[in-house]
């Protein structure tokens, strides 16, 4: 009788040799936590690298404008193109970084997007600035990347448009 008794009880040696449900799912949070960390780790150091960038660009574009004060290149259009063109890249910086804490903060989705799109926007102004029908081929290329550049725009604009008419009624805001 000993011996049934030991062979039907949940602690004979058929239950201790499954693993335990709740040890295997803890085991899994753990992982799920070190690579949570891994990846929060990763991306405060992408936002430390985003804002280091930024802080060199804006020491760059100074320096850039102090040294074409004295030359007179600062009348140039030109020159104040390459200004505008390095102060809308920065723009850009600013909002991949804004996007990377929104991440790390865990924003919300429409946040995220949101920024995305401004981010698209000031990419595709920056692009039109600098946009010169001398750099290309022949004429037809320019012509290709103008109505590329329009049709980026027009998108970014009707997802922008889309996301604060539509997105606002279909999620309560957070802000």
């Amino acid at each position: 009788m000993a011996d049934s008794s030991a062979t039907d009880s949940p602690d004979g040696p058929s239950a201790s040799d499954t693993p335990d449900p709740a040890t295997a799912r803890t085991r899994g949070d753990r992982v799920s936590d070190a690579t949570n960390r891994f990846i929060h780790g990763v991306e405060l150091a992408a936002a430390a690298l985003f804002a280091l960038l930024f802080g060199i660009g804006v020491v760059d574009l100074a320096i850039q404008i102090a040294e074409s004060v004295p030359t007179g290149a600062i009348t140039d259009p030109n020159t104040v193109i390459g200004f505008i063109e390095t102060g809308l890249l920065l723009l850009i910086i600013v909002e991949v970084y804004e996007t990377v804490v929104a991440y790390i903060e865990q924003s919300d989705t429409r946040r995220i997007v949101r920024l995305v799109i401004y981010t698209g926007v000031i990419a595709m102004v920056r692009k039109v600035i600098i946009f010169r029908t001398t750099e290309y081929a022949t004429t037809q290329d320019a012509l290709f990347a103008a109505v590329s550049y329009t049709i980026i725009i027009l998108g970014l604009v009707a997802l922008l448009f889309v996301e604060r008419s539509v997105g606002s009624s279909l999620l309560p805001e957070t802000e």
